[in-house]
Protein backbone atom coordinates (compact mmCIF):
# COMPACT_ATOMS: atom_id res chain seq x y z
CA UNK A 1 0.00 0.00 0.00
CA UNK A 2 1.29 3.43 -1.00
CA UNK A 3 1.01 6.02 1.73
CA UNK A 4 0.41 9.72 1.26
CA UNK A 5 3.83 10.37 2.67
CA UNK A 6 5.41 8.28 -0.08
CA UNK A 7 3.62 10.37 -2.74
CA UNK A 8 4.85 13.67 -1.31
CA UNK A 9 7.93 15.18 -2.93
CA UNK A 10 10.96 15.54 -0.67
CA UNK A 11 11.18 18.89 1.12
CA UNK A 12 13.23 21.55 -0.54
CA UNK A 13 16.65 22.09 0.95
CA UNK A 14 17.44 25.67 1.81
CA UNK A 15 20.46 27.03 -0.04
CA UNK A 16 23.62 26.78 2.01
CA UNK A 17 24.75 29.98 3.67
CA UNK A 18 28.36 31.06 3.20
CA UNK A 19 30.36 29.22 5.83
CA UNK A 20 31.87 31.23 8.65
CA UNK A 21 33.87 30.37 11.70
CA UNK A 22 31.98 30.27 14.97
CA UNK A 23 33.14 33.09 17.31
CA UNK A 24 34.23 30.59 19.94
CA UNK A 25 36.30 28.66 17.38
CA UNK A 26 37.82 31.96 16.24
CA UNK A 27 39.03 32.42 19.80
CA UNK A 28 40.42 28.89 19.86
CA UNK A 29 42.24 29.50 16.58
CA UNK A 30 43.76 32.71 17.91
CA UNK A 31 44.99 30.86 21.01
CA UNK A 32 46.54 28.10 18.89
CA UNK A 33 48.29 30.56 16.59
CA UNK A 34 49.74 32.45 19.56
CA UNK A 35 50.99 29.27 21.21
CA UNK A 36 52.48 27.95 17.97
CA UNK A 37 55.06 30.73 17.84
CA UNK A 38 56.98 29.36 20.86
CA UNK A 39 56.04 25.67 20.73
CA UNK A 40 59.47 24.07 20.45
CA UNK A 41 59.08 21.51 23.22
CA UNK A 42 56.96 18.96 21.36
CA UNK A 43 57.56 16.95 18.23
CA UNK A 44 55.86 18.36 15.17
CA UNK A 45 57.34 19.69 11.96
CA UNK A 46 56.00 22.98 10.58
CA UNK A 47 57.83 23.28 7.26
CA UNK A 48 55.27 21.58 4.99
CA UNK A 49 52.29 23.49 3.56
CA UNK A 50 49.12 21.38 3.55
CA UNK A 51 46.73 24.08 2.33
CA UNK A 52 46.72 22.76 -1.29
CA UNK A 53 44.84 19.74 0.05
CA UNK A 54 41.81 21.68 1.32
CA UNK A 55 39.55 20.40 -1.55
CA UNK A 56 39.81 16.94 0.04
CA UNK A 57 38.21 18.29 3.24
CA UNK A 58 34.85 18.40 1.47
CA UNK A 59 34.66 14.60 1.31
CA UNK A 60 34.31 11.96 4.03
CA UNK A 61 37.33 9.82 3.16
CA UNK A 62 37.16 6.44 4.87
CA UNK A 63 39.59 3.55 4.46
CA UNK A 64 37.93 0.58 6.18
CA UNK A 65 39.86 -2.65 6.54
CA UNK A 66 43.01 -4.02 4.93
CA UNK A 67 44.62 -1.50 2.57
CA UNK A 68 45.62 -4.21 0.10
CA UNK A 69 42.03 -4.45 -1.18
CA UNK A 70 39.78 -1.56 -2.20
CA UNK A 71 36.58 -1.50 -0.10
CA UNK A 72 33.02 -1.26 -1.38
CA UNK A 73 32.81 2.27 0.00
CA UNK A 74 33.78 4.43 -3.00
CA UNK A 75 35.15 7.53 -1.20
CA UNK A 76 38.37 5.86 -0.12
CA UNK A 77 42.09 6.50 -0.64
CA UNK A 78 43.35 2.91 -0.36
CA UNK A 79 45.39 3.40 -3.53
CA UNK A 80 47.16 6.38 -1.96
CA UNK A 81 47.64 4.45 1.29
CA UNK A 82 49.35 1.62 -0.61
CA UNK A 83 51.77 4.10 -2.12
CA UNK A 84 52.57 5.57 1.29
CA UNK A 85 53.12 2.11 2.79
CA UNK A 86 55.37 1.08 -0.10
CA UNK A 87 57.48 4.23 0.39
CA UNK A 88 58.05 3.39 4.03
CA UNK A 89 58.60 -0.29 3.30
CA UNK A 90 61.47 0.73 1.00
CA UNK A 91 62.83 3.17 3.59
CA UNK A 92 62.84 0.45 6.25
CA UNK A 93 64.13 -2.25 3.85
CA UNK A 94 61.19 -4.61 4.20
CA UNK A 95 61.42 -7.69 2.01
CA UNK A 96 58.56 -9.37 0.15
CA UNK A 97 55.64 -10.42 2.30
CA UNK A 98 55.50 -7.34 4.54
CA UNK A 99 52.17 -5.97 5.77
CA UNK A 100 50.91 -2.78 7.33
CA UNK A 101 48.42 0.06 7.37
CA UNK A 102 47.99 3.70 8.38
CA UNK A 103 46.99 3.92 12.03
CA UNK A 104 45.65 6.76 14.14
CA UNK A 105 49.04 7.15 15.80
CA UNK A 106 52.04 5.24 17.07
CA UNK A 107 50.15 4.06 20.14
CA UNK A 108 47.79 2.11 17.88
CA UNK A 109 50.74 0.92 15.79
CA UNK A 110 52.45 -0.51 18.87
CA UNK A 111 49.20 -2.12 20.04
CA UNK A 112 48.76 -3.71 16.60
CA UNK A 113 52.35 -4.99 16.56
CA UNK A 114 52.08 -6.51 20.04
CA UNK A 115 48.85 -8.16 18.94
CA UNK A 116 50.69 -9.73 15.98
CA UNK A 117 53.47 -10.87 18.31
CA UNK A 118 50.95 -12.46 20.68
CA UNK A 119 49.29 -14.32 17.80
CA UNK A 120 52.64 -15.76 16.72
CA UNK A 121 54.25 -16.46 20.10
CA UNK A 122 51.10 -17.30 22.12
CA UNK A 123 52.55 -16.66 25.63
CA UNK A 124 55.06 -13.79 25.44
CA UNK A 125 56.34 -11.40 28.07
CA UNK A 126 56.77 -7.80 26.95
CA UNK A 127 60.03 -6.05 27.90
CA UNK A 128 60.45 -2.30 27.53
CA UNK A 129 62.88 0.25 28.90
CA UNK A 130 61.96 2.71 31.64
CA UNK A 131 62.53 5.45 29.04
CA UNK A 132 59.99 3.96 26.62
CA UNK A 133 56.77 5.77 25.75
CA UNK A 134 54.00 5.40 28.31
CA UNK A 135 51.79 3.75 25.67
CA UNK A 136 53.90 0.58 25.69
CA UNK A 137 52.82 -0.79 29.10
CA UNK A 138 49.31 0.44 28.30
CA UNK A 139 49.24 -1.67 25.13
CA UNK A 140 50.45 -4.68 27.10
CA UNK A 141 47.65 -4.19 29.63
CA UNK A 142 45.03 -3.92 26.89
CA UNK A 143 46.23 -7.22 25.39
CA UNK A 144 46.51 -8.96 28.75
CA UNK A 145 50.25 -9.48 28.34
CA UNK A 146 52.66 -9.46 31.29
CA UNK A 147 55.16 -6.61 30.97
CA UNK A 148 58.52 -6.03 32.65
CA UNK A 149 60.30 -2.67 32.72
CA UNK A 150 64.03 -2.74 32.00
CA UNK A 151 66.45 -0.11 33.23
CA UNK A 152 67.74 2.72 31.08
CA UNK A 153 71.10 4.45 30.98
CA UNK A 154 71.29 8.12 32.05
CA UNK A 155 71.17 9.27 28.42
CA UNK A 156 68.01 7.19 27.80
CA UNK A 157 69.23 4.05 26.03
CA UNK A 158 68.13 0.63 27.27
CA UNK A 159 70.31 -1.20 29.81
CA UNK A 160 71.04 -4.41 27.88
CA UNK A 161 72.62 -6.18 30.86
CA UNK A 162 69.41 -5.63 32.82
CA UNK A 163 67.38 -6.94 29.87
CA UNK A 164 69.53 -10.08 29.74
CA UNK A 165 69.17 -10.69 33.49
CA UNK A 166 65.39 -10.25 33.49
CA UNK A 167 64.85 -12.29 30.33
CA UNK A 168 67.03 -15.10 31.72
CA UNK A 169 64.65 -15.49 34.66
CA UNK A 170 61.87 -16.22 32.16
CA UNK A 171 63.83 -18.02 29.45
CA UNK A 172 61.07 -20.59 28.93
CA UNK A 173 58.68 -17.83 27.86
CA UNK A 174 58.76 -15.99 24.55
CA UNK A 175 60.04 -12.41 24.68
CA UNK A 176 58.63 -9.36 22.94
CA UNK A 177 61.03 -6.44 23.32
CA UNK A 178 60.02 -2.90 22.40
CA UNK A 179 63.07 -1.02 21.14
CA UNK A 180 62.58 2.73 21.34
CA UNK A 181 64.05 4.52 18.33
CA UNK A 182 64.08 8.02 19.75
CA UNK A 183 62.90 8.19 23.35
CA UNK A 184 60.37 10.83 24.29
CA UNK A 185 62.66 12.94 26.48
CA UNK A 186 66.24 12.44 25.26
CA UNK A 187 65.79 10.93 21.76
CA UNK A 188 68.03 7.99 22.68
CA UNK A 189 68.00 5.03 20.29
CA UNK A 190 67.92 1.44 21.55
CA UNK A 191 70.27 -0.89 19.66
CA UNK A 192 68.37 -3.82 18.15
CA UNK A 193 71.49 -5.99 17.59
CA UNK A 194 72.37 -5.51 21.29
CA UNK A 195 68.83 -6.52 22.23
CA UNK A 196 69.06 -9.68 20.14
CA UNK A 197 72.46 -10.50 21.67
CA UNK A 198 71.01 -10.06 25.16
CA UNK A 199 68.12 -12.41 24.42
CA UNK A 200 70.48 -14.99 22.93
CA UNK A 201 72.70 -14.79 26.01
CA UNK A 202 69.63 -15.17 28.22
CA UNK A 203 68.68 -18.38 26.40
CA UNK A 204 65.36 -17.08 25.06
CA UNK A 205 64.50 -18.98 21.88
CA UNK A 206 61.24 -17.34 20.74
CA UNK A 207 61.46 -13.59 20.20
CA UNK A 208 59.82 -10.59 18.56
CA UNK A 209 61.34 -7.12 18.46
CA UNK A 210 59.10 -4.16 17.84
CA UNK A 211 60.70 -0.81 16.94
CA UNK A 212 58.76 2.11 18.36
CA UNK A 213 60.29 4.54 15.89
CA UNK A 214 57.61 7.21 16.26
CA UNK A 215 60.12 10.06 16.54
CA UNK A 216 63.56 8.88 15.50
CA UNK A 217 62.90 6.23 12.88
CA UNK A 218 62.46 8.46 9.85
CA UNK A 219 65.49 10.76 10.34
CA UNK A 220 67.72 7.82 11.30
CA UNK A 221 66.77 5.72 8.27
CA UNK A 222 66.94 8.70 5.90
CA UNK A 223 70.55 9.30 6.94
CA UNK A 224 71.71 5.71 6.76
CA UNK A 225 71.07 4.02 10.10
CA UNK A 226 69.37 0.67 9.45
CA UNK A 227 70.10 -1.63 12.40
CA UNK A 228 66.50 -1.30 13.66
CA UNK A 229 64.60 -1.68 10.39
CA UNK A 230 62.71 -4.65 8.91
CA UNK A 231 65.68 -6.17 7.10
CA UNK A 232 66.55 -9.72 8.34
CA UNK A 233 68.32 -9.40 11.69
CA UNK A 234 66.52 -6.18 12.52
CA UNK A 235 63.04 -5.65 13.93
CA UNK A 236 59.95 -7.75 13.29
CA UNK A 237 57.64 -4.72 13.29
CA UNK A 238 57.96 -0.96 13.30
CA UNK A 239 55.81 2.13 13.71
CA UNK A 240 56.63 5.72 12.77
CA UNK A 241 54.46 8.81 13.29
CA UNK A 242 53.31 11.03 10.46
CA UNK A 243 52.38 14.02 12.58
CA UNK A 244 55.83 14.30 14.14
CA UNK A 245 58.48 14.37 11.41
CA UNK A 246 56.04 15.51 8.69
CA UNK A 247 53.68 17.60 10.81
CA UNK A 248 50.43 16.27 9.31
CA UNK A 249 47.43 18.26 10.59
CA UNK A 250 45.88 15.08 12.00
CA UNK A 251 47.70 12.44 14.08
CA UNK A 252 48.59 9.34 12.08
CA UNK A 253 51.26 6.66 11.88
CA UNK A 254 52.62 4.01 9.57
CA UNK A 255 52.73 0.54 11.13
CA UNK A 256 54.58 -2.23 9.29
CA UNK A 257 55.43 -5.86 10.01
CA UNK A 258 57.98 -8.04 8.24
CA UNK A 259 55.30 -10.60 7.31
CA UNK A 260 51.60 -10.98 6.63
CA UNK A 261 49.21 -10.70 9.58
CA UNK A 262 48.24 -13.94 11.29
CA UNK A 263 44.84 -12.90 12.63
CA UNK A 264 41.58 -11.24 11.58
CA UNK A 265 41.98 -12.04 7.89
CA UNK A 266 38.40 -13.19 7.25
CA UNK A 267 36.35 -11.40 4.61
CA UNK A 268 33.87 -8.86 5.94
CA UNK A 269 31.01 -8.69 3.44
CA UNK A 270 29.84 -5.23 4.54
CA UNK A 271 33.12 -3.54 3.58
CA UNK A 272 34.15 -5.96 0.84
CA UNK A 273 37.55 -6.93 2.26
CA UNK A 274 39.22 -8.26 5.40
CA UNK A 275 39.91 -6.07 8.41
CA UNK A 276 43.45 -6.65 9.65
CA UNK A 277 43.50 -3.32 11.51
CA UNK A 278 42.71 -2.17 15.05
CA UNK A 279 40.54 0.82 14.18
CA UNK A 280 38.41 -0.57 11.35
CA UNK A 281 37.31 2.73 9.79
CA UNK A 282 40.41 4.84 9.25
CA UNK A 283 40.99 8.39 8.08
CA UNK A 284 41.50 8.34 4.33
CA UNK A 285 42.72 11.92 4.64
CA UNK A 286 45.83 10.66 6.46
CA UNK A 287 47.03 8.87 3.33
CA UNK A 288 46.56 12.03 1.25
CA UNK A 289 48.41 14.16 3.78
CA UNK A 290 51.35 11.78 4.04
CA UNK A 291 51.67 11.29 0.29
CA UNK A 292 51.75 15.07 -0.11
CA UNK A 293 54.45 15.31 2.56
CA UNK A 294 56.57 12.58 1.00
CA UNK A 295 56.36 14.02 -2.51
CA UNK A 296 56.78 17.66 -1.45
CA UNK A 297 60.52 16.91 -1.29
CA UNK A 298 62.54 14.32 -3.21
CA UNK A 299 64.52 11.86 -1.13
CA UNK A 300 67.51 14.20 -1.15
CA UNK A 301 65.23 16.95 0.12
CA UNK A 302 63.98 14.72 2.92
CA UNK A 303 67.59 14.11 3.98
CA UNK A 304 68.28 17.85 3.85
CA UNK A 305 65.41 18.40 6.29
CA UNK A 306 67.15 16.04 8.72
CA UNK A 307 70.49 17.77 8.30
CA UNK A 308 69.00 21.23 8.88
CA UNK A 309 67.13 20.09 11.99
CA UNK A 310 70.27 18.54 13.47
CA UNK A 311 72.28 21.65 12.66
CA UNK A 312 69.71 23.81 14.46
CA UNK A 313 69.91 21.50 17.48
CA UNK A 314 73.69 21.88 17.52
CA UNK A 315 73.28 25.65 17.34
CA UNK A 316 70.82 25.58 20.25
CA UNK A 317 73.19 23.56 22.44
CA UNK A 318 76.08 25.94 21.70
CA UNK A 319 74.00 29.07 22.38
CA UNK A 320 72.71 27.73 25.68
CA UNK A 321 76.16 26.54 26.76
CA UNK A 322 77.64 29.93 25.91
CA UNK A 323 75.19 31.52 28.35
CA UNK A 324 76.26 29.07 31.05
CA UNK A 325 72.94 27.15 30.96
CA UNK A 326 73.50 23.41 31.54
CA UNK A 327 72.56 21.41 28.45
CA UNK A 328 73.47 18.30 26.45
CA UNK A 329 72.40 16.35 23.39
CA UNK A 330 72.57 12.73 22.24
CA UNK A 331 74.51 12.10 19.01
CA UNK A 332 72.54 13.16 15.91
CA UNK A 333 69.51 14.10 18.02
CA UNK A 334 67.28 17.07 17.24
CA UNK A 335 66.44 17.12 20.96
CA UNK A 336 68.47 19.32 23.33
CA UNK A 337 68.29 18.65 27.06
CA UNK A 338 68.53 21.68 29.34
CA UNK A 339 67.91 22.61 32.93
CA UNK A 340 64.35 23.89 33.52
CA UNK A 341 63.75 27.48 32.50
CA UNK A 342 62.96 30.22 35.03
CA UNK A 343 59.23 30.51 35.65
CA UNK A 344 58.89 33.77 33.73
CA UNK A 345 60.50 32.24 30.63
CA UNK A 346 58.74 28.89 30.98
CA UNK A 347 55.35 30.59 30.71
CA UNK A 348 56.27 31.80 27.25
CA UNK A 349 58.27 28.72 26.22
CA UNK A 350 56.48 25.66 27.68
CA UNK A 351 58.99 22.79 27.65
CA UNK A 352 58.35 19.26 28.99
CA UNK A 353 60.27 18.56 32.19
CA UNK A 354 61.22 15.24 33.76
CA UNK A 355 63.71 14.45 36.53
CA UNK A 356 65.12 18.00 36.68
CA UNK A 357 65.67 18.23 32.94
CA UNK A 358 63.63 19.93 30.23
CA UNK A 359 64.04 19.59 26.51
CA UNK A 360 63.53 21.54 23.33
CA UNK A 361 63.17 19.86 19.94
CA UNK A 362 64.46 21.36 16.72
CA UNK A 363 61.97 19.75 14.36
CA UNK A 364 61.90 20.91 10.71
CA UNK A 365 60.52 24.43 10.78
CA UNK A 366 62.28 25.41 14.00
CA UNK A 367 64.97 27.91 13.08
CA UNK A 368 67.93 29.63 14.69
CA UNK A 369 65.62 32.65 15.10
CA UNK A 370 63.51 30.62 17.54
CA UNK A 371 66.64 29.72 19.50
CA UNK A 372 67.87 33.30 19.53
CA UNK A 373 64.54 34.51 20.93
CA UNK A 374 64.56 31.84 23.64
CA UNK A 375 68.13 32.65 24.64
CA UNK A 376 67.36 36.38 24.70
CA UNK A 377 64.39 35.75 27.00
CA UNK A 378 66.53 33.52 29.20
CA UNK A 379 69.31 36.10 29.35
CA UNK A 380 66.85 38.79 30.40
CA UNK A 381 65.49 36.58 33.20
CA UNK A 382 68.84 35.64 34.73
CA UNK A 383 70.50 39.07 34.75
Amino acid sequence: MISAEMLCPPPEVAPARPSRLDPYLSEVLARIRAADATNIGYQRATDIDYTPLTPFFGHMLNNPGDPRVDPLYPLHTMDVERRVLAWFARLFRAERGWSGYLATGSTEGTLHSLRLARAKLIDPIVYYSSAAHYSVPKAARVLGLPAIAVGAEPHGEMDYADLQAKAARNRSRAAVVVATIGTTMTEAIDCVPAIRASLDAAGVARTWIHADAALGGAPAALTGRHDFDLHPGGSDSIVVSGHKWWGTPIPCAVTLAAHRPLADSRLVAYIGNADTTIAGSRAGLAAVLLWHALTEHPLAGQRLRVQKARATAGYARRRLAAKGWACWRNPDAVTVMLRPLPDAVAKQWPLPTEADWSHLICMPGVTTAHIDRLVANLEGAIR
